[in-house]
């Protein structure tokens, strides 16, 4: 019977990294997966394969609307999908791979298949069960279901079969008008596809800031996604060559009804813990079915620890690495610790949209007297010199001591941009320090430090 000092269940990015954090701090470590490849969901069918994608059709939307502009011309390039679907699948293969060689470099032993707990202190993989200090669950999550919708895969299918689709569908429902609703939307918009957004609430990309849930739906809109807004999906009904959705207007309990060649079920995550044995073992779980944990990511079972999509909060990658360092820095012996009130997100979207920190709405909520610095890309000479001009930064700031509580911003790399202010609210930065702070000409980062002045005495090139 092998032994660790932890065995990880999950080679996601919240198990891997925690297991080579974990090796790092010279614990004997192992990871479960059952997986062909390693990464869990995100690298194989979920945050890689879709950037991938979101790539690869925003060259197209630039070489039909924006290379003639530049003097670039001739015709349009063609969507060859099966060469496209290869580009992603070998994107996919060079990151999996590359975890095997850092769990090769760390000395992180890969234990192939699914694991389950029969007691503390051990893990069983197929016919095997090896020992172990502590458990690490790293489980992560799957598409969440609802119901009168079978999903197939094939025509009706969540974010997994949206990725690998046979053909490129000349129409398409999306449930859900979340990030991976709008992100796999956008691409198939990109490729041809007459889209439309069917959506429960009453605004997109649920708990965003408000001022850019308006202006990012105009400008999908502007792109030509179309979007139903407080509607009950009721069900999906597979025809032939279509798949028809019903659904309820919630204003008026109207019901109406739409065509469409596939239909995407884009509508959350759940977490991922079945079969490893948690209702036997007594694990408590939270009302939401997740893995119920303390500060310090231990369950209420001695020796079992869980992070990532399979407790609470946001289910998003780069914060399940950080529960993946923390723990394993626990398990070391060291201080590890998570601030979630610097948590970014990320929709990879063109434009794409970030955020970190409270929102305004949150703070009015809170009763918390704030400040608002706003600059628009269309003041911003890189951005306006290639296509990007649309969209802003607003950075929300204490209104007596000046220290940013939060930034939202959509426009050209905001995904990169977003974390600037990351490292400033990290550090207990004040508005003014990032705007005292010299930044390169021209960048699209300018914009963040218009808008850090525009907390002050204003911005100069609004």
């Amino acid at each position: 019977m092998s032994s660790y000092d932890v065995i990880i269940i999950g080679a996601g990015p919240g198990g891997y990294v925690s297991a080579i954090r974990c090796a790092q701090l010279g614990l004997k470590t192992a990871v479960v997966e059952g997986r062909d490849a390693l990464g869990g969901t995100c690298l194989n069918v979920g945050c890689i394969p879709s950037k991938a994608l979101l790539h690869a059709s925003h060259q197209l939307h630039e070489a039909e609307h924006n290379f003639a502009k530049m003097g670039l011309k001739g015709k349009s390039p063609s969507v060859d999908w099966d060469q496209m679907l290869a580009y992603k699948d070998e994107v996919i293969s060079g990151n999996t791979k590359g975890i095997e060689f850092l769990f090769k470099k760390n000395k992180v032993d890969w234990i192939k298949g699914w694991a389950s707990i029969p007691e503390p202190g051990k893990v069983k993989v197929g016919d095997d069960v090896y020992e172990t200090k502590n458990i690490v669950i790293a489980s992560g999550s799957e598409p969440s279901a609802l119901p009168g919708i079978e999903v197939d895969e094939d025509t009706v299918v969540t974010s997994t079969g949206a990725l690998s689709l046979k053909k490129t569908p000349k129409s398409m429902v999306v449930i859900g008008a979340g990030v991976i609703g709008l992100e796999l939307g956008s691409v198939y918009k990109r490729l041809g596809a007459e889209v439309t957004v069917v959506e429960f609430l009453d605004a997109i990309t649920p708990g965003m800031d408000g001022e850019i849930q308006k202006t990012f739906q105009k400008m999908l809109t502007k792109q030509g996604l179309k979007f139903v807004m407080g509607a009950a999906v009721q069900g999906v009904t597979k025809g032939k060559n279509k798949n028809t959705v019903t659904y309820k207007l919630r204003k008026d309990d109207s019901e109406h009804t739409i065509d469409a060649e596939v239909v995407l079920v884009a509508t959350g995550r759940r977490p991922y813990v079945s079969g490893l044995g948690l209702d036997a073992l007594g694990v408590e779980m939270t009302q939401r079915g997740q893995i119920a944990t303390n500060a310090h990511y231990a369950t209420n079972i001695a020796g079992i620890y869980a992070i990532g999509d399979a407790i609470e909060g946001p289910m998003l990658a780069h914060k399940a690495e950080d529960e993946g360092m923390a723990v394993a820095e626990i398990l070391a012996g060291q201080a590890g610790h998570v601030n979630y009130d610097v948590i970014p997100g990320v929709i990879y979207t063109h434009p794409e949209v970030a955020t970190v920190g409270k929102t305004e709405e949150q703070l009015k909520a809170e009763g918390r007297a704030y400040k608002v610095g706003k600059f628009s890309f269309m003041g911003n000479g890189r951005a306006k010199a290639v296509f990007a001009g649309d969209g802003f930064v607003k950075i929300l700031a204490d209104k007596e001591t000046d220290r940013i509580l939060g930034c939202h911003l959509i426009g050209p790399a905001a995904g990169d941009l977003i974390h600037e202010v990351c490292v400033a609210m990290e550090f207990g930065a004040a508005a003014e320090d990032l705007a005292r702070t010299c930044h390169a000409h021209p960048t699209f980062s300018e914009a963040m430090r218009e808008a850090a002045l525009a907390c002050g005495d204003g911005a100069i090139h609004a």
